[in-house]
């Protein structure tokens, strides 16, 4: 049995519990497409062998829709996620990855987020050993104004 952890309530409800809703992260066909190209939109449907991410409604408990990866051949589930979400968080990526070394995505799937560039290294130069730079003084803090016996400010 299919067991899917609804990331807003935290509830791990069986398959029961939920209604499914296709295929996750399909990309609408705007206005300005033709008719092949709404017709693949609306009628054909990715049904990977291995991993899929997928829609589904917690319909017997908080009522709201999430995603889910899995498996189509183990059921095994890599994770769910806020339907929110454009892609899956690397979180998931990361779990399959760690399951199936191999995976890559099919046409029309989610692609794994690239690494992120090393950052650059400050401009600054480095200070040569036993030269250090001098430190310049820095001033004092001006103290408040004392007050009057009538509460103003220095009557100076």
């Amino acid at each position: 049995m299919l067991i899917l952890t609804c990331p807003y309530c935290g509830v791990a409800a069986d398959e029961t519990e939920l209604a499914p809703g296709g295929e996750a992260h399909l990309r609408r066909a705007g206005p300005a497409a033709g008719e092949a190209e709404f017709e693949a939109y609306m009628f054909h449907r990715a049904n990977p062998r291995g991993v899929h991410f997928e829609r589904w409604r917690h319909a017997f408990g908080c009522g709201k829709w999430f995603h889910a990866a899995r498996c189509t051949m183990t059921l095994e589930v890599f994770g769910t996620y806020s339907a929110q979400c454009t892609a899956p968080p690397a979180a998931i990526f990361k779990a399959i990855l760690a399951s199936r070394p191999d995976w890559t995505p099919t046409p029309g799937q989610p692609e794994p987020p690239k690494p992120a560039a090393r950052a650059r290294k400050s401009a600054a130069k480095p200070v040569a050993k036993g030269k250090a730079k001098a430190k310049t003084p820095t001033a004092p803090a001006a103290k408040p104004a004392k007050a009057d016996a009538k509460g103003k400010g220095d009557a100076t």
